[in-house]
């Protein structure tokens, strides 16, 4: 989707905003490869510092942490535009750079968190490989289920009374 210049304008700074004109189309064509590397190196930390900031806008509006500044956020609209914005002209720069026939630059190494979530998945998985469940076959059939609930409804003083009764009986006897 494309957006009109004015809101580029409004909502990138000086720097930034030199940066994203550079990827638009005839001028992107005129970039050779360091250039254009060079670019999507700072595109990406100005998309990662503008996604931070949103997220950092939204926790606020959300009340989950403090205020930054010196008042709360009350709405992030122009952070997120910012980062758009910046994602489209990474993409249009990492479009170019792989019609020059060099890949895009590698992302960024993963966070302790990412590595400590794929090991969570890669154990859970391995866990599943090892004990899967045997389930129902089709060569025995049907297993019956046997039911919990007793078979005859009695009463516990009956239950009682006939075991005080053997009491007696036996005590009778061995007398």
């Amino acid at each position: 989707m494309s957006v009109p210049s004015h809101h580029e304008t409004r909502l990138l700074s000086g720097q930034e905003r030199e940066d994203v004109g550079a990827t638009h189309y005839p001028h992107i064509l005129e970039l050779p490869s360091a250039e254009l590397r060079a670019l999507v190196r700072r595109l990406r930390e100005y998309r990662d510092r503008a996604q931070a900031i949103a997220r950092q806008q939204r926790r606020e509006i959300r009340g989950k942490s403090e205020p930054r500044g010196a008042s709360p956020a009350r709405d992030n609209l122009g952070t997120v535009g910012k980062a758009q914005l910046l994602a489209q002209a990474l993409r249009r720069a990492n479009k170019e750079l792989a019609r020059h026939g060099q890949p895009p630059e590698a992302p960024p190494p993963p966070t302790q968190a990412d590595l400590s979530l794929k090991a969570f998945q890669l154990k859970q998985a391995a866990r599943a490989a090892i004990h899967p469940s045997a389930g129902r076959t089709a060569s025995t059939g049907m297993r019956s289920a046997p039911s919990t609930r007793p078979t005859v409804v009695m009463d516990p003083r009956e239950i009682g009374r006939v075991s005080q009764a053997t009491k007696v009986a036996e005590a009778k006897r061995d007398n």
